[in-house]
C-alpha cells in the first residue's frame, strides 16, 4: 500500500461530493491497436478534437503484421504477435505513458470532444477513482475518418447493450455500487490515475483471450477500496456492434467465465460452492474458544460459507484437521477478502444466518459488534481505504448488528450440533 499522491477521498461510494480541484494534472491517453489503421485514423483524429486535449498520446500495438502509422506526436509501441493479449497491451502502453491521469481506449472506439476532460475530472479529485464512459456503438464502415464523430455516428447508430444501460440506470451511474459492479466496467472506456493503476496492479496479463480483463480489474480496484463511477456523458462511438451480441463459441464463452471466476471473490462472478478463487470472508477464532465451541463454530460457519477462509491457532488447526480453508492465525487477509469476521465467542445456525450477517456491513460502516461483542464484522475494503489516507473516518464503527446466529453455550454439544438437536 501506497500514499496517494495528490488529492482526497470521499465515504462510501460518494464520488458526487468530489470537490472541484484546480490543479490540471498531466493526461495520457493510451489506444490498444491490432489490425484496425482505419479506426486508428479516425480515433486519433477525435482525439485532436477535444475540449482538454491529451498531454501524450500512447498506441499500444498488440502484435499487428505491419506497425501502425501514427502522425507525429504520437507514441507507437509493440509487442510481439503471440495471440489476442490486449491486456498486456494496455499495460505496456500505460508503463510507456508519463501522465498522472490515464484514460484507456480501444483503436476502434473513437471519442466525442468532451470525453477526455469528463473521464478526467473524477480521478483528478478522488485518485482511487475508476470511471467507465459510456460506449456506443454504430456502423461506420465506409464513413468519413475526418468528419467529427458525433454527427457521423449517430444516423449509423447500432443497439448498445441493455443490461449494461439497465444496470448503469439502476445504480444511478455506479454511485450504488457494490461488490458485483465490477461486471459493469468495459476497458475500451476507461480512466483512472496512474498511481491507482499501479495500486491496483493493471491489467492481469494471463488473460489470453477476449474478454474478462476488464472485470478482474474492476474487482481488484474495488476490493483494494477504490470508488466506481460511470459517466454517461462521456461517450465514445465503437465501430460495429457490441461483441455480445455476436455469436461466440461455447467453448471460449466457457473459458472466460472460468477465468474470470478464479480471480474475483464477489458474488455474480465468482464460484458459489467450489474452493477455488480468492476468499471475500475471512474469519479469525479466538485462541481462547473451547474445543466444543471452536468446532461447532467453525463447521456451522463454512457449511454456510464453503469459499470463507478460517484463520486459526496451532491447536486449534490441529483440532479441526486438514482442510484447506484453514490457515495460521497469523496469516495475511487476502487482497480479495472484503469481510473480516472476528469471533471471539462461538456462534452457530443455518446457513440464511450466516449470509444475512454479511448482509449486515452497509458500505458505510468500517465495522460492526455483533450482539453483546460475541464477534465483530469488519468491512476491509473501507479499513484499507482509511489506512492509505490515515483518516478513521473513512471507516467509522457503525451501530451493533442483530444476527438470528445462536451464541454457544456449554449446553450446546458437537453431538447435538451434528445431530441437528441443538
Amino acid at each position: 500500500m501506497t500514499a496517494p499522491p495528490y488529492g482526497t477521498s470521499v465515504p462510501g461510494n460518494r464520488w458526487d461530493l468530489a470537490p472541484d480541484t484546480a490543479r490540471r494534472r498531466r493526461v495520457s491517453v493510451v489506444v490498444t491497436h491490432f489490425e484496425q489503421q482505419d479506426q486508428l485514423d479516425r480515433t486519433l483524429a477525435a482525439l485532436r478534437r477535444q475540449t482538454r486535449p491529451a498531454d501524450e498520446v500512447v498506441v499500444a500495438d498488440d502484435g499487428s503484421r505491419r506497425a501502425p502509422a501514427v502522425p507525429a506526436g504520437v507514441r507507437l509501441v509493440r509487442q510481439h504477435d503471440d495471440g489476442f493479449r490486449a491486456a498486456a497491451a494496455r499495460n505496456l502502453g500505460v508503463a510507456a505513458s508519463t501522465g498522472e491521469l490515464l484514460v484507456l481506449l480501444d483503436a476502434d472506439t473513437a471519442p466525442e470532444p468532451a470525453f477526455v476532460e469528463r473521464m478526467v475530472a473524477l480521478p483528478e479529485a478522488l485518485p482511487e477513482a475508476l470511471v467507465v464512459g459510456r460506449r456506443r456503438h454504430a456502423d461506420l464502415a465506409g464513413s468519413s475518418l475526418e468528419q467529427p464523430i458525433e454527427q457521423v455516428a449517430p444516423p449509423l447508430e447500432l443497439p448498445e447493450p441493455a443490461w449494461l444501460r439497465d444496470a448503469h440506470a439502476a445504480s444511478r451511474d455506479l454511485l450504488d455500487a457494490d461488490a458485483s459492479s465490477h461486471r459493469f466496467v468495459i476497458s475500451a472506456v476507461l480512466a483512472c490515475s496512474r498511481w491507482w493503476y499501479d495500486e491496483s496492479g493493471g491489467f492481469d496479463e494471463t488473460f489470453r483471450a477476449y474478454g474478462g480483463e476488464d472485470w478482474d480489474f474492476a474487482h481488484r480496484s474495488w476490493a483494494a477500496g477504490g470508488l466506481l463511477a460511470h459517466r454517461p456523458d462521456a461517450v465514445a462511438w465503437h465501430d460495429g456492434p457490441d461483441a455480445g451480441s455476436r455469436e461466440r463459441d461455447a467453448a471460449s464463452l466457457l473459458a472466460e467465465t472460468v477465468a474470470v471466476a478464479d480471480r474475483t471473490s464477489a458474488p455474480g462472478t465468482t464460484w458459489r460452492g467450489l474452493a477455488r478463487g480468492p476468499a471475500d470472508l475471512v474469519v479469525t477464532c479466538a485462541p481462547a474458544l473451547a474445543d466444543a465451541e471452536l468446532l461447532i463454530t467453525v463447521d456451522s460457519l463454512l457449511a454456510a460459507l464453503p469459499r470463507a477462509v478460517v484463520r486459526l491457532s496451532e491447536r486449534h488447526r490441529d483440532l479441526v484437521g486438514a482442510d484447506p480453508r484453514v490457515v495460521a492465525a497469523d496469516a495475511d487477509l487476502p487482497a480479495s477478502a472484503r469481510h473480516h469476521l472476528e469471533v471471539r465467542r462461538g456462534l452457530f445456525g443455518d446457513g440464511d444466518a450466516w449470509v444475512a450477517l454479511l448482509d449486515g456491513l452497509d458500505g458505510c460502516a468500517g465495522s460492526r459488534e455483533i450482539g453483546d461483542g460475541r464477534a465483530e464484522l469488519q468491512d476491509v475494503r473501507l479499513l484499507r481505504r482509511a489506512a492509505r489516507w490515515g483518516r478513521p473516518d473513512l471507516a467509522p464503527a457503525g451501530p451493533s448488528l442483530a444476527t438470528s446466529l445462536h451464541p454457544w453455550t456449554e449446553d450446546v454439544t458437537l453431538a447435538s450440533w451434528l445431530g441437528g438437536w441443538a
